[in-house]
């Protein structure tokens, strides 16, 4: 994995945790980057981790806005992780424009294959595929 990947896979295990517990985003901030990796050339991108990891709580309610309306059922239905890799995926649609739509959808399906359950991939790609046309038009387009 290369750090971004990483950090994006870590940022999927800290938005769990943070939608399980509740906890202080800081503090679990704090958690994520202090561990070490288990294997050494692997390494996160601690300001890639703490950019995402940050910002998608703040962005709440505007992610859960553009979510919604391409899923074929409540939000709340979510797994949790599905939930967070679509946080991760939809966040990085509106505020990463350099980052090519195709990649973020790539990287979102490899991390629910992951850590999702089985076959959630398909809805991850579903929805990350409805959103990037209404969000990178543009870009789909081009």
């Amino acid at each position: 994995m290369t750090p971004k990947q990483l950090s994006r896979a870590r940022v999927v295990q800290a938005l769990y945790q943070w939608l399980v517990s509740n906890e202080d985003i800081k503090g679990i901030e704090e958690q994520f980057l202090s561990k070490k990796e288990p294997y050494p050339p692997y390494k996160i991108s601690k300001a890639f981790f703490s950019n995402l990891f940050l910002n998608i709580p703040k962005n709440i309610t505007l992610l859960d806005e553009i979510i919604k309306p391409s899923l074929d059922r409540s939000i709340d239905e979510l797994g949790l992780t599905e939930h967070a890799v679509l946080y991760v995926g939809t966040y990085e649609l509106k505020f990463q424009p350099e980052v090519p739509y195709k990649v973020v959808i790539n990287e979102a399906v490899e991390l629910t294959k992951l850590y999702g359950a089985d076959g959630s991939y398909k809805l991850v790609n579903t929805v990350l595929d409805k959103i990037a046309r209404e969000i990178r038009s543009i870009e789909i387009n081009a």
